[in-house]
């Protein structure tokens, strides 16, 4: 009768709904920061700027799985039960990691983070520029009233130009090769701790540490700023990134295709690969 009776816990709407909120928040920093950067800064500015953008959302993921593996090490139910009383280890099928820690320390960061973003000033000036006379001689009632004809504008050109988009080859292959890559990079995060722990009895906190920590979000990193970099320093157009990040892209998939020749054996498994008995 224990083991048949049904969960009847909401606490899991409490964390769905602390899910919602957060991506409400995340959700608006890449798309403004970028529209930001190339409002406000400089043409030969931009492209350093957005590499920089770039390589801090990678800096804190990293950071966030080094806390992940730690907080794995931890059991689920730190601070309530005694270490004594534990029978069991990380490398156990058993073993939960304190997941919900993560959660706590991240959304206290989220908060005093966010605290000076309510004191930015209300409007910017373009770097290196000044307000020009007349705009500083208008009145607010003026302003008003343009930034409401522009946004009618806006809203009623919006399926025209999202029509134009669609009808976009280059835009609409550039999205292609975006949702490959991001799908590619998502099932290498997702399955390969897994793959980790399996065939190399690895423990959840150490195959997450060597994924993210070692393997994947440093290069990432690095990349992301030195090709910031490299674009304000030798001037590099659209065109020629585009060519670039063609022919590095066709290498990286031509390495990655490289390693269905290196096959690991199978260890046994109970009912998979060999029988029970």
């Amino acid at each position: 009768t224990e083991c048949e009776r049904k969960p009847r816990s909401l606490l899991w709407i409490f964390v769905m709904i602390g899910n919602i909120v957060r991506g409400m928040g995340e959700t608006p920093i890449v798309p403004l920061g970028i529209s930001y950067l190339e409002d406000f800064a400089k043409p030969e500015n931009s492209p350093f700027y957005l590499g920089c953008l770039h390589t801090a959302t990678i800096v804190g993921p990293f950071f966030g799985f080094l806390l992940a593996s730690h907080c794995a090490k931890l059991f689920v139910d730190v601070g309530s039960v005694d270490a004594e009383d534990i029978t069991i280890k990380a490398t156990d099928a058993r073993w939960v990691g304190a997941w919900w820690l993560g959660i706590l320390i991240c959304a206290s960061l989220n908060l005093l983070v966010g605290i000076p973003f309510c004191f930015l000033p209300k409007s910017l000036t373009k770097e290196g520029e000044t307000k020009e006379p007349e705009e500083t001689s208008k009145t607010s009632v003026e302003l008003l009233h343009e930034k409401d004809k522009n946004e009618a504008k806006q809203t009623m050109h919006f399926i025209p130009y999202l029509k134009a988009l669609f009808c976009n080859p280059v835009y609409m292959l550039f999205i292609l090769i975006t949702v490959l890559q991001f799908s590619a990079f998502n099932g290498l995060m997702t399955f390969m701790p897994k793959y980790l722990e399996q065939q190399f009895g690895k423990s959840a906190s150490d195959a997450i540490f060597l994924i993210a920590g070692v393997y994947n979000l440093p290069v990432v990193c690095v990349g992301y700023f030195f090709g910031g970099f490299f674009m304000k320093k030798f001037k590099i157009n659209i065109y020629q990134a585009a060519k670039i990040a063609f022919w590095l892209s066709f290498l990286v998939y031509f390495l990655y295709f490289s390693t269905y020749w290196t096959v690991c054996d199978t260890p046994p498994v109970a009912g998979l690969t060999v029988s029970y008995e």
